[in-house]
């Protein structure tokens, strides 16, 4: 810390000895009301080529760090003559532009600019999803399964980024949790940014960042979509929802309700063969359900002035599932073969629910931006089981009976503060407070042992976090450097022990730095460096447990510790195209496990932590367009190593993952879009999986102007299945994951309502939870 004041000074002195300026501008009709949004180019006077691009937001637009010289000024905006204005610059310079609005005006027609569906930034990949097929998706989940470098698990409970993990989630830049996603309406999103090299601002927690950004109105009016799905797949599903929008001079409403009934079905497999106790098993388990969901979202938006808002929002997902597994297996053990058939009859509720206010004000003393945040999470899943065992093709017996209930409540407040000086050095610094607590109530009646257990566990985890980032730019190198420093208390007990079974008091540094060097207008060159941390989920603190056979259990590991990654990245981005280069090493990585308890004569499968992960990975994004048809297609080729002294390690070897979103747009406002993407065979040390190649079709349309109607058929080659083979802990696993993907579906919504213009300036919000 001691050379930072130094280098910080140096850079200083740096930008005040460079002859730039700042570009102000602001945007107006002919009847003196201001453009909401557009965009504006920067053109070098003598050879016209483009200096900088940026957007119009609210009527305005700022170019930082411009340097002395003539240049023309391009601004274009939807329904408007495009505008051409010749300037000199030799200081800072504010202008004033008036558009003409275009002579050709058709009432009751609606005029829509084209849009690009991907848009690449040195890899960060953004996708309009409210003005693609993308909209049509039944859930947030199958939505982001579509997207390029984001993989869903077989168990729909985690998302990863191929190369970089599980990512941070953030929603309007709040950071949220599976749970949020599912209780979040695909009619509410506007945008999806997969962002490979996030800043210090965002969490130290994960190594990719999926921000999603929900729609706002810009215009007066209010609005209504109504949407229905009709899914097939092993089962019929139905999707039905309403969301409503209303507006009115800076007060927006926002609200949605949605009921799903899902037909869930679920399948895997595996053979275990134990060595050290001379059992070999293998079993199959099949999992149908009932799943209605009921899912609710409000919200309030208010824009106090031009700069300050304050804002509330609250969302709510209330599951139940009437759930039947039947286990199948086969176990050889000291001579003696056993079939066991394991039914099991769940009744599970899941209740979550999401509150946050925010408040976001322009300190005009000091010419700096407040924003302020308060968050309250809460989970609550109750889950009664009855289980009957057949051995051998006899009778069905009672085995057990399970009473679980787990609970999480999350609290978390945040501040942060911006400022940009003269010399375009912007400074940021927050801070951050996070309190959450969670409980199991364990209960179990053994009818085989005539026994009654019962055991209570408490959670509790106390996170303080403070960080601060500078950024600049001198001549064509943009620079960006920050720290985050955070430290987390964590206590956890049962209720009839005196001692604490978790204990962990530790604090965490981690550094970001990022340098951007312009070669020109189309060329750029930029390297990282970060250090990151991915915490256990407050899930895996629950005791609650899923009864497979007689010699079978899913659990949970109490002691998790988090994962530690350092990496460097670099990467060559030629106007939309780009290739990256990464290297990591991570301590602690998480991954599941078989473990044999001979005292209890029990095969516990959960997650836990393995020795360390390193691995490179090259990227290429290259999207492409002609005429009718534009093209995205991303290519990874990826090393990747896990180890650890309990496993047996395998050549690691390297794999390709590629991905293709092809959208045509044909006469009558047709619009096809098709979607590959596949994986080739991984060795990665301890794991080994299987090739995977799938494909999703759509063909979109919208009647008269209101009525979106979109036909889906997802994964056309039927064979997205999971395999995962490893050994650990002296138990040689092969594993199958069976997927219920492949699917059918027609996508209707019909929207009502009017806006008409009304300035607006949109907002970003920001939170975090871990409740899932």
């Amino acid at each position: 810390m001691k050379f930072l004041l130094p280098i910080l000074l140096f850079l200083v002195s740096i930008a005040h000895a460079q002859e730039t300026y700042m570009l102000n501008g602001q945007v107006l009709n002919a009847d003196n009301e201001v453009i909401v949004d557009g965009t504006v180019v920067l053109l070098n006077a003598d050879n016209q080529a483009i200096v900088k691009s940026g957007l119009i937001t609210n009527g305005k637009f700022i170019f930082e760090a411009v340097a002395e010289g003539n240049y023309t000024v391009q601004i274009s905006a939807l329904g408007y003559d495009d505008s051409l204005l010749e300037i000199a610059l030799h200081n800072n310079q504010t202008i004033k532009v008036v558009l003409i609005t275009k002579a050709l005006i058709l009432d009751e027609v609606a005029i829509t600019a084209p849009t690009k569906t991907f848009t690449n930034t040195n890899g960060n990949i953004k996708v309009d999803v409210a003005n693609s097929v993308f909209k049509a998706a039944t859930n947030p989940l199958d939505l982001l399964g579509k997207l390029p470098t984001i993989q869903i698990s077989a168990d729909r409970e985690t998302l990863s980024v191929i190369g970089r993990g599980q990512p941070l989630i953030y929603i309007d830049n709040q950071k949220v949790g599976v749970n949020d996603l599912n209780a979040l309406s695909v009619e509410d999103i506007k945008t999806i940014e997969i962002i490979k090299n996030p800043s210090s601002k965002y969490e130290a927690e994960g190594r990719a960042v999926v921000l999603i950004t929900r729609k706002l109105s810009k215009k007066e009016g209010f609005e209504v979509v109504a949407s229905e799905t009709a899914s097939i797949k092993r089962g019929y599903n139905n999707f039905l929802g309403g969301n409503t929008n209303f507006k009115k001079g800076k007060t927006e409403f926002k609200a949605n309700f949605n009921y799903n009934q899902l037909y869930h079905w679920e399948s895997h497999a595996n053979n275990l063969n134990i060595s050290d106790a001379g059992i070999a098993t293998d079993y199959h388990i099949l999992s149908l359900s009932k799943r209605p969901q009921y899912i609710f979202g409000a919200g309030v938006f208010h824009q106090l002035n031009e700069d300050d808002y304050i804002s509330f929002n609250i969302n709510s997902k209330l599951q139940g599932d009437d759930d039947k597994n039947r286990t199948l297996t086969y176990i050889l053990q000291d001579g003696a073969e056993n079939n066991i058939t394991t039914l099991t009859r769940n009744d599970d509720h899941r209740n979550f629910v999401n509150s946050f206010i925010n408040y976001s004000k322009k300190l005009k003393i000091i010419d700096a931006k407040l924003f302020t945040g308060l968050q309250y999470s809460n989970f609550n899943q109750t889950s009664y089981s009855n289980v009957e065992n057949n051995y051998n093709n006899t009778n069905f017996t009672p085995a057990q009976n399970r009473d679980q209930m787990f609970t999480v409540n999350a609290f978390s407040g945040r501040a942060d503060i911006e400022k940009t000086f003269k010399n375009f050095i912007k400074w940021e610094a927050g801070a951050l407070y996070l309190s959450a607590t969670a409980k199991t109530n364990f209960r179990v009646n053994d009818y085989l042992t005539a026994e009654k257990s019962q055991s209570v566990y408490n959670f509790d985890e106390k996170n303080s976090a403070a960080y601060a980032q500078v950024s600049g730019k001198l001549n064509k190198l943009t620079y960006s450097g920050g720290l985050r420093a955070e430290v987390t208390d964590i206590e956890g007990k049962y209720n009839d022990s005196a001692t604490l079974t978790i204990d962990k008091h530790y604090t965490n540094l981690f550094p970001k730095a990022q340098l951007e060097y312009a070669i020109d207008s189309t060329m750029t060159l930029n390297l990282n460096y970060a250090r990151s941390i991915a915490r256990p989920n407050y899930s895996s603190t629950s005791q609650v447990t899923v009864y497979g056979s007689p010699v079978l259990v899913f659990s949970n590991n109490l002691n998790l510790n988090p994962t530690i990654t350092n990496e460097v990245y670099a990467g060559f981005q030629y106007k939309s195209k780009s290739v990256t280069l990464r290297y990591y090493r991570s301590s602690n990585p998480s991954y599941t496990a078989f473990n044999y308890d001979a005292n209890q004569e029990l095969i516990y499968f959960n997650t836990i932590n393995y020795s360390k992960e390193s691995g490179f990975n090259l990227d290429a994004v290259v999207p492409f367009s002609y005429k009718f048809w534009s093209c995205t297609n991303v290519l990874s080729v990826v090393l990747n190593k896990i180890e650890d002294p309990s496993a047996v390690l395998n050549q690691s070897k390297p794999y390709l993952y590629y991905y293709s979103s092809n959208t045509f747009k044909l006469p009558k406002n047709y619009t096809i879009m098709l979607n590959l993407w596949g994986i080739t065979k991984r060795n990665e040390g301890v794991f080994t999986h299987n090739a995977i190649v799938t494909a999703d079709a759509a063909v979109s349309k919208t009647f008269f102007n209101v009525v979106d109607c979109t036909l889906s058929y997802n994964n056309l080659f039927g064979n997205f299945n999971f395999d995962e083979n490893f050994t650990v802990n002296n138990i040689a696993t092969q594993g199958r994951y069976f997927t219920d993907v492949r699917e059918i579906a027609l996508a209707v919504k019909y929207r009502f309502g009017s806006f008409k213009n009304s300035a607006y300036k949109e907002k970003s919000i920001d939170d975090a939870n871990r409740v899932r």
